[in-house]
């Protein structure tokens, strides 16, 4: 299933910091369906890398207990104006997303 993946760039304080949203249900596998009372499996982002021009800058490991629609966010100093920012992420099911935009 495609997922949104937005990513937002701003420059703060000499630094640029790269926002990145992901509509991603984010569940710990302990929840269970109110109708249904089985648990609901689960389904998380595990993984998010960061890379401005095609260089690595970061990497994230998420898991269980970060929140629905997780907001993930990262300084980096020395960003030229119109580097290019590309941010993926992979889920434990498999899924995964990417963003790319233009400091």
């Amino acid at each position: 299933m495609a997922r949104l993946t937005k990513i937002k760039t701003r420059k703060k304080g000499g630094a640029t910091e790269i926002l990145v949203l992901v509509n991603h249900p984010m569940e710990t596998g302990q929840r269970k369906n109110k109708k249904t009372k089985k648990k609901i499996p689960a389904h998380y982002i595990q993984k998010m890398f960061f890379k401005i021009d095609g260089k690595d800058v970061a990497d994230a490991n998420l898991g269980p207990a970060v929140s629905k629609n997780p907001l993930v966010g990262i300084r980096v100093t020395g960003v030229k104006k119109g580097a290019t920012v590309k941010v993926t992420w992979s889920d434990n099911k498999g899924e995964s997303g990417k963003a790319q935009t233009t400091v």
